[in-house]
């Protein structure tokens, strides 16, 4: 990539020296208001360009930073420390993802280094080391220290720096920091900070046969006329089943080859001693592709040929493409086409799915049709994996990437189409710690700087979305039938009210819904059961005083957990011993109140003992493959009924489920937030459309005491377009989004007096420019998490640029003043831009 820098040298002014300093800005991943200037080197000079890390020092900390910009404007406020050192020759980012960073940083009021911090994968930010430096100013006078600190001293006058790992081997001990602390103080040594790659490539021992026996005639001899070989008998063996090996798979591994032939080492090590064969060490990739192939075996039907004409139609006009397509009308077919058309053409693919949960149901399906072509990218790989993926993209080796939003921010090269499905999906939104970026807002800005296309895919698009295309931003495409003709799955409601339960408590199945799971399971059909809260029971009560167990560093009370046996507060994580006696009157009896995933599976096998019963929640699909196995399990039909939480509603696809079951509407129904009623649809919808997706035989039965609420009406009748109707009319009357932008401004401390008053001082100042868009503060319905008490601000501002820029200067100046008060030093601020 060629720069403005290096063609200043090569010209006829001379050297760099000749031209005056230079000086770069770099991104280091600190919150820091703004990036900081470096001088550059002039032996750097001809070298460096935007999109390399270089090595930096900052208050005796070494970061390793990335260049955004190189200028010879020298700061007026201080002298500029130089560059280190120069960590690549090659930019690892490209000039696309630095206007990435820039602008997420901008619009969600974060800093470029929050941003590269969420942004790279670990082992590009580097390590930093401890290292001790000794002071030579000390001398070498001894005698007022310690023993250890003598130890370490006299290593240090030997070897003038020790880095703490050996500090840790010359004291024999793992805890060595108060002796450094002491030699620190008595300023023996002084501590600098440097850094480390912690990348290594993975490595695999090959085995070679010596290219002497290549030749038939030779290896034929040795096989048949070496005395030495033939009276070794596991060696033959091992020779003959290393040259089988060679001739099925072409290269042999060490460890298959031992494997295969049931040898051991030091056979092996034999066969290396006599020339016979060879050990070679490689660098191999940590995660495995298939062979490059596009092979599409499938044709659209006439209604997804239709709609697939519609979006490349679309692609011409606008840049963004809404796909309303209902459960089962087979989106997935339509995106590998356009997949196919794109990298046909040499571009890259980004395919963003909401969680990881999505990707191994997908992945096996886009293998299928473009084998190596495709990679994933998550947070359940490793750093080193993460790392090669990063380096494919960059390369463009990999032409597909699926991923969760995280993959937003990989260097792709020649970006031709992202594809947002279940772009409705609230894990889209990073919540902590910043950037809290919406990645399907971001992924529409990504793309406009490749001049790439993007299509939003639901079948209960955002209320945002679908305005924005009837609005004519983006082009609306609708798919309204399912694949094959399949009819949409009847949905029944049942009342629970009308349900008698002796203990007073919330029924987990209802006598109807009991039925229709035994009808299927006589049929062989499989059953999904909802339910959106994990653990045994949400909470118990005390059956004397009404006391229920909280958790000492929230205001929530506890879950019961009876796989674990613990009370676990959902919010922090912390843990309890069960809780036998009440806190308050001493009585021993509780009652446990609402029922979890973990009860409801209890419930199923003590109902169905001839049913395999599973469970997908957090809880129980911990690991990177262990959500994968599960869905092979149940897409193979060796479970026959899957309860979960909001992992079993988005865009499965299994072909047996004849029945869904929604165990409690009225906690969906019941959110204090604007978006109940959306996200209470679309969860509702996209859970009954797993039913029956092949024969059209579906059945959804949803268990509720509310019955009047409005939504279900739509819900029964799957219908999304009056839905939004009835929705958008409320959105407007109270000024909710997409009529304006919402911010809403968190505020943190361990006080609760101080926080109120932060952010009283804070919506006051606010108020003389944004008083009539402000609201609050208020405390959220959890008003203390992991010991901080939380306060709330909210701005509903006019879709207007200018307004919504001036609002979020004004939040950062304010959250400077307030931070500058003795008072409100240690307040949290958290500005989140489009709140979820």
């Amino acid at each position: 990539m060629a720069n403005s820098v290096q063609h200043a040298i090569s010209s006829d002014m001379g050297t760099a020296s000749a031209l005056g300093p230079f000086y770069a800005e770099i991104i280091i991943p600190l919150a820091l208001p703004k990036n900081y200037t470096w001088l550059l080197p002039a032996h750097l000079v001809a070298m460096a360009q935007p999109g390399c890390r270089v090595e930096v020092a900052l208050k005796n900390k070494k970061y390793a930073g990335v260049i955004k910009r190189i200028h010879q404007d020298k700061p007026e406020a201080f002298a500029p420390k130089e560059i280190l050192n120069l960590l690549d020759t090659v930019p690892v980012i490209y000039k696309e993802q630095l206007q990435l960073w820039e602008w997420v940083a901008n619009y969600y009021l974060c800093s470029e280094g929050e941003v590269m911090a969420a942004a790279l994968p670990a082992h590009f930010k580097l390590s930093s080391e401890t290292v001790l430096v000794f002071n030579e100013e000390y001398g070498s006078d001894f005698s007022d220290l310690g023993h250890d600190e003598y130890l370490v001293a006299e290593a240090l006058l030997i070897k003038k720096e020790l880095k703490l790992t050996e500090v840790q081997q010359v004291l024999d001990a793992v805890h060595v920091y108060p002796i450094t602390k002491k030699l620190i103080e008595k300023k023996v040594c002084f501590v600098w900070e440097a850094l480390k790659e912690t990348y290594s490539p993975k490595k695999e021992n090959y085995v070679l046969l010596n290219p002497e026996f290549e030749d038939e005639e030779k290896l034929s001899k040795l096989l048949n006329e070496d005395k030495k070989l033939q009276r070794s008998e596991k060696q033959m063996e091992l020779l003959l089943s290393y040259l089988h090996l060679q001739k099925t798979t072409g290269e042999v591994t060490k460890s298959a080859l031992l494997k295969k032939s049931g040898a051991s080492d030091a056979q092996l090590k034999g066969l290396v001693q006599k020339n016979i064969l060879i050990l070679e060490k490689r660098n191999i990739g940590r995660v495995a592709y298939l062979p490059k192939n596009i092979q599409i075996d499938f044709e659209l039907s006439n209604s997804q040929q239709d709609c697939f004409l519609q979006v490349n139609r679309s692609f011409t006009e606008k840049q963004v493409c809404l796909l309303h397509g209902i459960t089962s009308s087979g989106k997935t077919n339509i995106y590998i086409k356009l997949i196919e058309q794109y990298i046909r053409s040499g571009k890259q693919v980004l395919y963003l799915l909401p969680e990881i949960a999505l990707t191994s149901q997908i992945i096996r399906r886009l293998q299928k049709h473009f084998g190596g072509y495709i990679g994933i990218y998550h947070s359940k790989f490793s750093q080193n994996e993460r790392l090669e993926i990063w380096n494919k993209i960059r390369s463009g080796e990999l032409k597909i990437l699926l991923g969760a939003r995280s993959s937003l921010f990989l260097p792709f090269e020649n970006l031709g189409l992202v594809i947002v499905d279940e772009e409705h999906d609230a894990s889209y939104k990073q919540q902590e710690p910043a950037p809290r970026y919406h990645a399907r807002d971001a992924a529409v800005y990504y793309a406009s700087l490749f001049n790439a296309k993007v299509l939003l895919g639901s079948a209960t698009p955002s209320i945002e979305s679908y305005y924005n295309a009837s609005t004519g931003k983006y082009v609306l495409v609708e798919l309204n039938e399912r694949f094959g003709n399949v009819r949409m799955p009847n949905i029944e409601i049942i009342d629970t009210k009308k349900i008698i339960n002796k203990e007073k408590n919330k029924i987990i199945l209802s006598p109807d819904l009991q039925q229709a799971i035994e009808l299927s399971l006589s049929k062989n059909k499989q059953v999904i059961l909802f339910q959106n809260r994990r653990g045994y029971s949400p909470y118990q009560v005390c059956q004397v005083c009404g006391w229920v167990p909280q958790c000492r560093n929230c205001d929530v009370s506890l879950t019961f957990h009876k796989l674990s046996n613990k009370l676990q507060c959902h919010y922090c994580g912390s843990t309890y011993p069960p809780v036998n006696n009440c806190a308050a009157c001493g009585n021993h009896q509780f009652v446990q109140r609402n029922f979890g995933t973990e009860r409801i599976e209890e419930y199923l096998e003590e109902s169905f003992p001839q049913a395999r019963v599973a469970r997908m929640d957090i809880d129980s699909v911990r690991g990177k493959s262990a959500h994968d196995n599960l869905i092979q399990l149940f897409e193979q039909q060796r479970i026959s009924i899957l309860v979960g939480t909001q992992m079993v509603v988005k865009g499965l696809d299994f072909e047996n489920v004849e029945l869904v079951g929604i165990l409690d509407a009225d906690s969906i129904l019941s959110f204090a937030d604007f978006r109940v009623n959306e996200r209470a649809f679309q969860l509702m919808e996209q859970v009954s459309g797993r039913a029956g997706r092949k024969d059209g035989e579906g059945r959804v039965l949803i268990q509720v005491a509310n019955t009047k609420h409005p939504v279900l009406a739509f819900v029964q009748a799957h219908d999304y377009k009056n839905f939004y109707r009835y929705e958008i009319e409320g959105r407007q009357r109270f000024f909710y989004p997409p009529y304006s932008r919402i911010i809403m401004i968190r505020f943190r401390h361990k006080l609760k007096d101080v926080v109120e008053n932060a952010a009283a001082v804070f919506a006051m100042n606010l108020h003389r420019d944004f008083g009539k868009y402000l609201v609050g503060p208020a405390e959220p319905i959890v008003n203390r998490v992991r010991n901080q008490y939380l306060m709330e601000i909210l701005l509903k501002l006019p879709k207007d640029a200018h307004t919504i820029q001036l609002a979020k200067l004004s939040i950062h100046q304010q959250t400077v003043i307030l931070q500058n008060d003795k008072k409100f030093r240690s307040v949290v601020i958290i500005p989140d831009v489009d709140a979820v």
